[in-house]
């Protein structure tokens, strides 16, 4: 497994932007897919978008033209750019990874990643 440790979250106004880091420890990142998920209060942990190990992407429909991800395999990290953000983007957003096969109809559920961050808190106000 590899350990993951999220950063870039903060209190933005509608409209705004936000970049989230997320950094993976150990030597075999560029095998994992990479995607982030996110949390508000009182709801389920929901799918944002991943990325696989070559460059594929595949987005939520409520970030679809808003999110961008991206990873840099030599600094072992992903990136969501977060544009337009709304005050529904509001929640804890989660990265996390996955050694398996990468099929986009099974990468949008939570239990097929293996390793999680921590969290980094995003807040929009209206």
């Amino acid at each position: 497994q590899v350990q993951l440790v999220e950063s870039g979250g903060g209190l933005v106004q509608a409209g705004g932007s936000l970049r989230l880091s997320c950094v993976a420890s150990g030597h075999t990142f560029r095998s994992y897919a990479m995607g982030w998920f996110r949390q508000a209060p009182g709801k389920e942990r929901e799918f944002v978008a991943v990325i696989s190990w070559s460059g594929n992407t595949y987005y939520a429909d409520s970030v679809k033209g808003r999110f961008t991800i991206s990873r840099d395999n030599a600094k072992n990290t992903v990136y969501a750019q977060m544009n337009s953000l709304k005050p529904e983007d509001t929640a804890v957003y989660y990265c996390a990874a996955n050694r398996g096969q990468f099929i986009i109809g099974t990468m949008t559920s939570r239990y097929v990643y293996d390793s999680w961050g921590q969290g980094t808190q995003v807040t929009v106000s209206s």
